[in-house]
Formats: C-alpha cells, structure tokens, sequence
C-alpha cells in the first residue's frame, strides 16, 4: 500500500521509482517505546522490523530482552517490592483493627523473588506476541547502524545479518552509572538490586533520586536497616520543596537514616561486610550498597558517530520536536533521547513518531502537565509545576493551598504519618497550574487530576466539584483558603 512519509515537515507523495528496501521501519530496541513505533508503525500498513537483545533481568551492553527496562528490570518488578513491602507497615497496623497477629512474622524473599521474575518472564512474552500479532518481524540480536539506511545485526550465534531500511527508530533506552569511586565494584545498580538472592539486613543507598528513595524503602520495609546518602539538603531534587521535606520526613519516621550533604568516597572489603567510608570520613559497614546515581543512554555500541548521527555531551540522541535525528531516515525515542525519561512518555513519542512518518499525520509529543509517581512508602505523586517553577514562571501572583491531615485509616491504627496535598493557582486566571501529594494511594488520585490540569481547570471548577466521602481524595476539591499567596516579585531561588 502507499504511505506518506514526514520529509522537511511536510507529508510526501508515494513515489513509484523509490529505491527498494528490506523494511519500511527497522526499530533498534523492544523496550516500551519502540514497542510502540513498531505496533502502531505496522498498523498503519508499514513492513516493520525490530531487534532486541537477548533477555535477562539484569542488563549489560549484550543483554537486555523484549519489553526493556520498565518492564524487565524498573518500573514492574520494583513496583512489586513496593508492594512486598509495604505488607511490613499493614500488618503492623492491622492490630488495632482487631488482627491478632503473631510478634514473630516472617518474610521471605526467595518466594518474593521467585513471584517477580514469573512475572516479568510472562510480560516479556506478552510482548513478543504484540509484536507477532501486529505482523512485525523480531530479531534477536545486537543491533547497530552501518548506513544511513541500514542495520546490522549480530545473532546469538556471532553471525551478521544486514537490513535495509527506509527509515530507523533508535530506542534502545539507557542504564544505570556508577559513581567511579575507590571499590565502586563492590557496590551494585538497581539491576541487581531487583534480583539479590539474599534480602540484606545492612544496606546502604548513594543517591537522592526517585530510585533512591525507592529502594530505601523498599528495603527498610522488609525489616532492614538503611543509611540514605545525597549531596543535597533534602532528597528528589527538582521536585516541589516542600513536598521534599514531606518525603524526608516520612522516610525517617520509618526508620531510614537521612544523610544529607554527604557523599561516598571508597568501598573496602571486609570480613564483616563492607566498610563504607564518607566525605566526611563517617565509617559503617553494609551488606550490600546501592548506586542509584542516574541513568546514561545507550549509545555506546551502536556506531552512531560513523553514520553522521549528533549525540548530546551526554551521549543522548538529539533529535527534533517530531523525534528526528540529523539524518534525515533516522530517529530516536524515549531514554536515549534524555527528553522526559518516564516509560508513557517513551509511549507517547512513539505513537506520535508512528502517525507522523506512517499515519500522515505528524505529530509532536506534549510535555506539558507529564504526571509522575515516586512510589517510596507512603507514595508522591506530582502534575504540573512545582512551587518554586511556578513562582519562576509567572507573570502574576501564585496562590497556594495545601491540606495536612492523618489519614482516616491512621486514626485507628495509631500511625503517626500524616498526607500534604497542595494546589498552585494562578492568582489571575484562577488556572490550577501544579498538583502534589505525598501519602497513601498518591499516584492512583493524581492520574485523575492530571487529566483536569490536561483540560486547563480552574481552582473554581475543582472547588465546584462534589467529593467522594469519606476519601483522601475528597481534600483536593474543599481547600478552599488559600495557605499563602507568593507575588509574582518574590521569586526565591532553592539550593536545597
């Protein structure tokens, strides 16, 4: 069939005398968004191709496996410790709900284990069947660009395979760095964090980021002692500061050791464990240390300079608001472009790359108003912007409302955690411009705000809403007094 193609911004007519290729789309890359380009690219009537390395849950630069990091080794099996853990914490509270439990409760982690990698085994076949039944070719295999217009392919066996193809999607998404210090082999990524055989009982995590957080929680949850190292004054930099101070709270009230403004310098073996030495000189051992101190895209191994393709000081692919390397057959989606590193948004960029080469219809992915989750114990969850982002960006006043109550369910259990929601609102359009919230079922209750802020709602219209009760929910359309309101002059700038 013909398709129309994307060239200069503007769609193609099909040409009769175009030179022949092996595949309209060769994809580099089965993780979430090329997955996606690949489906909806066949859908649109395109011969479609793709290679993905062979599957194991902890990757290297010669593994990987169909479905990528969110799937195999991030955003699912973490989630299910998430889960896993926070049964620590229930059943804890259970008692004075009338649970007789037993002092001694066990855990087991081979069994926890054992359940998430059944699982994550049966999503990569899951993908690999999207993939079959959308009509698009798999190969397994190293893949890597010898042309503009074409691929090569290494199978498990070492033999070469060589396609040509109309146009090339690079989405080979990237992987965890280490920190290049003194014994940085013996500490581990969140690779291998997801896959221990043994549940540590010292752990100590270098990192101030969503992962971080994450893994101390996870770790604390399941009876662990955990040390929490970054080189700020408050953990998730970038996020609102005041729902930071909230998350560093929480963290500590569950146990977790906060060390701000601290970094590591040197792991040394021991008999007892690993020494872990600070740029303070602060000594303690661990059985296990966890680098969570970012991600870099994997651009390594696939001959991108030889084929003329920009990569950023970072190794990132650039690419234009459509997706579109500086070669004009070749483009790129999700963490290897270093754009906005979240498994939707790798969705969202490869739908839009597929409807605009393939769909005739071009279109560019929207970042504005991108939810996320930081899925420590209790969750945050955030849309829009943050309160010092909205106070740099405002041409009028911002108005702030925020709610800080126990929850229902801590009544009961004696719990002393309380949740903070806040709305940011601009003062002269009534615009709700940023939602946060940190506490129990955070990210289920923000999707759905996203979508108001996605619609442009206005304070008045969320204060119009009727809530659900009894809910945290609720709390979101009844704060009705604004906590402060910040003139658009004050724009204070954080080093926190």
């Amino acid at each position: 069939m013909a398709r129309k193609m994307l060239v200069d911004g503007e769609l193609s007519k099909p040409n009769e005398e175009e030179a022949h290729y092996d595949f309209d789309l060769f994809v580099i890359g089965a993780g979430s968004g090329g997955v996606r380009a690949a489906r909806f690219s066949a859908n649109f009537g395109a011969k479609v191709a793709i290679c993905e390395l062979p599957f194991h849950p902890i990757s290297s630069e010669v593994i990987g496996g169909v479905g990528g990091t969110c799937v195999i080794r991030g955003c699912v099996p973490k989630k299910i410790l998430v889960y896993g853990a926070s049964f620590g914490g229930e059943i804890e509270d259970a008692k004075n709900y009338g649970w007789e439990v037993n002092e001694k409760v066990d855990f087991n982690w081979k069994k926890l284990l054992q359940k998430k990698t059944d699982e994550i085994v049966r999503l990569n076949g899951i993908y690999k069947r999207l993939l079959s039944n959308a009509g698009v070719k798999l190969f397994e295999g190293e893949g890597k660009l010898v042309g503009p217009n074409e691929v090569e392919v290494t199978q498990l066996d070492g033999t070469k395979l060589s396609y040509s193809a109309k146009n090339i999607l690079i989405a080979t998404g990237g992987r965890a760095q280490r920190p290049g210090i003194s014994g940085e082999e013996l500490g581990i990524t969140s690779d291998e964090a997801l896959s221990l055989e043994e549940l540590p009982k010292r752990a100590v995590v270098l990192g101030g980021g969503y992962i971080a957080v994450e893994f101390a929680s996870i770790w604390r949850g399941m009876g662990a002692s955990v040390d929490l190292f970054f080189r700020k004054e408050l953990p998730l930099r970038g996020f609102d500061d005041e729902m930071r101070a909230v998350v560093a709270r929480n963290l500590e009230a569950r146990g977790i050791d906060l060390h701000p403004r601290t970094t590591l310098t040197e792991l040394i073996k021991t008999e007892d464990g690993i020494k872990v030495i600070t740029d303070h000189g602060e000594e303690l051992i661990a059985d296990v240390v966890l680098f969570a101190t970012g991600r870099v895209p994997n651009t390594k191994r696939l001959n991108l300079e030889a084929v003329g393709v920009e990569l950023d000081p970072k190794g990132a692919v650039k690419v234009d608001e459509y997706s579109r390397t500086n070669v004009p057959s070749i483009w790129a989606v999700g963490d290897v472009t270093n754009r906005v590193n979240l498994t939707p948004v790798a969705l969202m960029e490869g739908t839009c790359f597929a409807k605009t080469v393939f769909g005739g219809e071009p279109s560019k992915p929207d970042y504005r108003d991108i939810p996320c989750a930081v899925f420590c114990i209790p969750p945050l969850s955030v849309v829009g912007l943050s309160e010092e982002q909205a106070i740099e960006q405002a041409n009028g006043d911002i108005l702030i409302f925020t709610s800080t109550f126990n929850p229902m369910k801590n009544t009961v259990s004696g719990r002393q955690e309380k949740s903070v929601m806040k709305l940011l609102v601009d003062a002269q359009t009534d615009k709700v411009l940023g939602a946060s919230m940190c506490g129990p079922d955070a990210p289920e209750i923000l999707q759905g705000i996203a979508v108001a802020l996605k619609c442009g709602a206005t304070k008045a219209q969320f204060d119009s809403t009727v809530g659900i009760h009894p809910s945290a929910a609720e709390e979101f359309v009844t704060m009705r007094s604004e906590t402060r309101r910040v003139a658009a002059s004050g724009k204070p700038k954080t080093n926190l």
